[in-house]
C-alpha cells in the first residue's frame, strides 16, 4: 500500500544527505553550508576548535541561514568555477535570487608583527577570519530572512548578542575568549540568543552579512563585501593556475579535488586533515563515530602524491615539514596521527547531550586511537619521504636520522600484532597491510640509502624488505590465492 504523504512527512529525517553539504575553507577555519542555506557546522578560530553552529550533529547545537523566507530547496547550487566560493540560486513565487557564501582570504596581515601561529614560510595572502554571505536579487520580489544563533562549546552554552553601535547594522556575542561580529546592511534584531533579519529585497537589490571572529574586521558596505569576495575568488583561482592538469573531460574534476585538498589543509604548520567534521557515522544509526579532524601520518603518502602529481609543491613541502616536525618533537617515535598545531595528546571524550546526526552516538571529540600501535605508520613516512625526494639535495640532513629510525622502528616490530589500518579496538592482529608498509619501509629506506651512498644500510635494509616480502607471501595468502585482511 502507498504511503500517505503525511505519514512520509513524518518519517522523513530533519538531517540533510551528508553528501549534500558544501564545504568552505579560508586553510584555518572551515564550514559546511546545507541546502536550505543553513551553516551547520563550523569551528573558530581553528578546524579543530568547538563548534560554534553544530546543527550536521543536533539540531539546537547552532545554526546560521540566510535565504529566502518561504523556500527551503535551491533551484541550483554550484561553486564558482575554480574556487571555494558556493553559489546557490532560488526560485521562489515572487521572484530569483542567487546567495554566495565564502569564508574570506586577503592579502598577508603581519607586515609589522609576527605570526603566533605560522610555522611554515608567509605567503603573500592571509584567512581573514571572515564567514561572509551576500544576497542579490536577480528579478522580482523576494523575502529574504537571517537567522544567527551560535551554540559554544559543541551546542552547551548560547551567548547574548547586543549592538555594538547606535544602529541595527552591527551585533556582538561573546564567549570566554572568543568575540562573534555580525556586521549586515541589513537592519539587526535581537531574539535571544538569536541574531534575526527580514527584508523584502526587489529586483537589483544587493546585500550582504559577514560575520568575524578576529582582530581583522568584517566589511561594513557592500562594494567593501563584493570587492573582498572577489580578491578571495581570484586568490582561489590563481592558487589552481599553479597546477599542472590535463586537457581532460574530467580536468575540472581534478581541480575541485586540489580545491578539497587545499581546502583541507590547516596553512599555519602545512598539516592536513582527514575531514572537517567529527562523529559523522560509518553506518546509518551507528556507533562508530569518529573525529577526524586530525592529521594521520598514513595519509601522508597520498596527500603528498597527489600534490606533486598536480604541481603543488609547496604545499607537498609545507605537509612534508610538518610531519618531519611530529618526528623531531616525538625523538622520532612518530604515532599514527596528530594534532593540526603537532599536539600528540587527542583525548577523547563524549558529548552526550547532542544527539547526533541522524541521532547516532555517541558524539565524540578526540581520538583515543591516537595511542595505538598500528605498523603502517613507518613506511607512510618512508614513502612520503621517497616521494618528496628526487636526488640527494632534495633530502635534508636534519631529517635523514629521523628517517633512519623510522626504518629500525619497523624492522624491530614488523612480526609483532597491531591495530591495523581499520583502528580496531578488540585484540591485536596480524594484519597483511600493516606487514606490507613494514616492508615499503625497509624497500624506500634501502632506495634512499642508496641516494646517500650509505651502501651498508642499503644492503641490510633491502634483505630485511625481502624476508617481510616472503613472509606476506608465505603467511597472508589465502585457499584462493587472495590476500586475507590478516595472518
Amino acid at each position: 500500500m502507498r504511503q500517505l504523504p503525511a505519514a512520509q512527512d513524518r518519517h522523513r529525517s530533519a538531517f540533510p544527505p551528508i553528501a549534500d553539504y558544501a564545504f568552505l575553507s579560508d586553510c584555518e577555519s572551515s564550514a559546511l553550508v546545507a541546502p536550505n542555506g543553513n551553516v551547520e557546522w563550523m569551528c573558530v578560530p581553528r578546524m579543530d576548535s568547538p563548534s560554534i553552529f553544530g546543527a550536521i550533529l543536533d539540531r539546537d547545537a547552532g545554526l546560521f541561514r540566510l535565504g529566502p523566507s518561504d523556500v527551503q530547496v535551491p533551484a541550483a547550487r554550484r561553486y564558482l568555477p575554480g574556487t571555494m566560493i558556493l553559489e546557490t540560486s532560488w526560485d521562489t513565487p515572487g521572484g530569483w535570487i542567487i546567495v554566495r557564501d565564502v569564508l574570506l582570504i586577503g592579502p598577508w596581515h603581519h607586515d609589522d608583527d609576527r605570526s603566533h601561529t605560522h610555522r611554515r614560510t608567509p605567503t603573500d595572502y592571509d584567512a581573514d577570519h571572515v564567514l561572509l554571505r551576500t544576497v542579490r536579487c536577480v528579478n522580482g520580489e523576494v523575502q529574504v530572512t537571517l537567522d544567527c544563533e551560535p551554540a559554544f562549546e559543541y551546542g552547551l552554552h548560547r551567548g547574548s548578542w547586543s549592538y555594538a553601535g547606535e544602529d541595527y547594522h552591527e551585533a556582538v556575542v561573546e564567549h570566554g575568549d572568543l568575540r562573534l561580529s555580525l556586521v549586515s546592511d541589513l537592519n539587526l534584531g535581537i531574539e535571544g540568543p538569536r541574531l534575526t533579519g527580514r527584508h523584502l529585497m526587489k529586483e537589483g537589490e544587493q546585500l550582504f552579512c559577514a560575520l568575524a571572529w578576529s582582530e581583522h574586521p568584517a566589511p561594513r558596505t557592500f562594494p567593501d563585501a563584493y570587492e573582498r569576495l572577489v580578491w578571495t575568488a581570484h586568490h582561489w583561482q590563481h592558487w589552481l593556475d599553479r597546477g599542472e592538469f590535463p586537457d581532460h573531460p574530467w580536468r575540472t574534476f581534478l581541480q575541485r579535488s586540489a580545491l578539497t585538498l587545499k581546502g583541507l589543509t590547516y596553512a599555519p604548520t602545512g598539516a592536513i586533515i582527514a575531514a572537517a567534521t567529527t562523529s559523522l557515522p560509518e553506518t546509518p544509526h551507528g556507533e562508530r563515530n569518529w573525529d577526524y579532524r586530525y592529521t594521520w601520518i598514513r595519509d601522508a603518502t597520498f596527500a603528498l602524491w597527489g600534490l606533486y602529481t598536480l604541481g603543488f609543491d609547496w604545499e607537498a613541502n609545507d605537509f612534508f615539514y610538518f610531519v618531519a616536525d611530529c618526528a623531531e618533537a616525538e625523538r622520532g617515535r612518530l604515532q599514527i596521527m596528530y594534532g593540526i598545531d603537532g599536539r600528540a595528546d587527542l583525548e577523547e571524550y563524549t558529548l552526550d547531550h547532542l544527539s547526533g546526526y541522524e541521532h547516532a552516538r555517541p558524539v565524540r571529540v578526540g581520538n583515543a586511537a591516537h595511542n595505538q600501535n598500528q605498523h603502517d605508520v613507518w613506511g607512510a613516512v618512508l614513502d612520503s619521504v621517497y616521494l618528496h625526494t628526487k636526488s640527494r639535495d632534495g633530502l635534508p640532513e636534519r631529517v635523514w636520522p629521523m628517517l633512519k629510525q623510522q626504518v629500525e622502528a619497523a624492522l624491530a616490530n614488523w612480526k609483532k600484532p597491531d591495530r591495523g589500518i581499520w583502528e580496531v579496538r578488540g585484540e591485536p592482529r596480524h594484519f597483511t597491510s600493516s606487514k606490507l608498509m613494514c616492508w615499503v619501509a625497509a624497500d624506500r629506506g634501502a632506495r634512499l640509502a642508496e641516494l646517500r651512498e650509505d651502501w651498508g644500510k642499503a644492503s641490510e635494509w633491502q634483505k630485511a624488505a625481502d624476508e617481510i616480502h616472503a613472509d606476506i607471501c608465505e603467511n597472508a595468502l589465502d585457499e584462493r590465492g587472495v590476500f586475507a585482511q590478516h595472518y
